[in-house]
């Protein structure tokens, strides 16, 4: 008869085992692995499975803590970033950046950002040193540059910088006039702000450093500002009428020097000219001297008969021809006769011969003008060869 007919006794003839058992029972599978567990631990099996499965939740408790304690000392460091160590709540050391490794529960660190700049504005009215009051608005720029002083030297490092600046900027306000603060000094005014926030923030260790000090805005009091506008106003077209003046004079000194230059050159050559026409003079007159030590006679009827060439040359003349035995006083209107010698206009009186006497004294003329000019070509360059 087969298991599963009737009267079968429903057995099952792989399992041999009733059919009305059921699914397993969970709380003996859970009995079961913690009697395997605590044999594990050194427990018992069978009364010791309490006392087992706590050693297997201290062991899973410890393990944990372990692996947090591993996580929690590995730590690391941006480049922009200082770690504060504290051992025991004691300041210890500050970490560059790189990967570090604190000691578990005893260690702890505060991460700092040394690069990241903070800014913030301040505005106040104060008194200068000319008794004026003035409303300058600045900005102050500043960032961590000691983490360790900025953690445990100063209570409010931030609160401490407000008050160093506000500080320092009376105390340079009082020590400048109105007009450096608002037109004339303003860059150096900022500069020395920055420079007396710095000393009172490294008095008061606050490891903060200024990096930036601007003075945004800087105004007389409403009352006054109109006239200082003014003034403003009066300032700035001084200096383009003066920048105005630099350019002319710029532009009409170095002119005035060439023709300075140019005009002593010209005297100097002019100079170098009379010079070498004396020297020329000098020489011609003692060969001249030489040759009259030779023939005295001959050389002073030369000279007579050059001397009267060149005077009659340069001078009007009036030839008679009158005739020998003649005793008739002759007049002439020589006044007449000397002003228009070549017009000739119509009806002028005309002495015989005269037009020959014209030609020949323009012929006479060129010739002397002629060897004049040979004479000062050869003085020149015999004082040429002479040099």
């Amino acid at each position: 008869m087969a298991w599963n007919e009737p009267g079968g006794n429903d057995k099952d003839p792989w399992s041999g085992k009733g059919k009305d058992q059921g699914p397993p029972d969970l709380d003996e599978v859970v009995k079961k692995l913690q009697e395997k567990m605590g044999g594990l631990f050194g427990g018992k099996k069978g009364g010791g499975s309490s006392f087992g499965g706590g050693k297997l939740i201290a062991a899973l408790v410890i393990v944990v803590l372990v692996v947090l304690a591993a996580i929690q000392s590995f730590y690391i460091v941006q480049p922009a970033e200082r770690a504060v160590v504290q051992r025991l709540g004691a300041f210890h050391t500050v970490t560059t950046p790189g990967p570090h490794f604190l000691v578990p529960f005893i260690d702890k660190k505060t991460i700092i950002n040394v690069d990241q700049v903070n800014k913030f504005g301040h505005r106040a009215q104060m008194l200068t040193r000319d008794e004026n009051i003035v409303d300058v608005t600045l900005t102050v720029q500043y960032r961590v540059q000691d983490a360790a002083d900025f953690l445990f030297q100063d209570a409010d490092p931030v609160k401490t910088i407000y008050s160093a600046v506000e500080s320092a900027l009376r105390e340079v306000t009082g020590k400048s006039t109105l007009d450096e603060i608002i037109t004339e000094n303003r860059s150096a005014v900022a500069a020395m702000v920055k420079q007396n926030t710095q000393a009172l923030l490294n008095t008061y260790k606050t490891g903060l450093v200024v990096t930036n000090v601007n003075i945004q805005d800087a105004n007389p009091p409403e009352e006054v500002k109109e006239a200082f506008d003014d003034a403003t106003r009066a300032m700035a077209d001084k200096e383009r009428v003066q920048n105005q003046a630099d350019a002319y004079a710029n532009d009409i000194v170095p002119r005035a020097r060439g023709a300075a230059a140019r005009q002593v050159e010209d005297a100097k050559a002019d100079a170098f000219k009379v010079v070498s026409e004396a020297n020329g003079e000098t020489k011609r007159f003692l060969a001249l001297l030489e040759e009259y030590q030779k023939a005295p006679e001959v050389t002073r009827q030369r000279l007579y008969l050059d001397t009267m060439q060149k005077v009659l040359g340069e001078t009007g003349k009036v030839l008679l021809d009158v005739k020998e035995g003649s005793n008739t006083l002759t007049y002439l209107p020589l006044d007449r006769i000397m002003n228009q010698p070549r017009m000739a206009p119509a009806g002028a009186v005309q002495l015989p011969g005269y037009e020959s006497l014209e030609a020949e004294s323009k012929t006479r003329k060129l010739e002397d003008a002629q060897r004049r000019r040979d004479e000062v070509r050869s003085d020149r360059d015999r004082a040429r060869r002479n040099r």
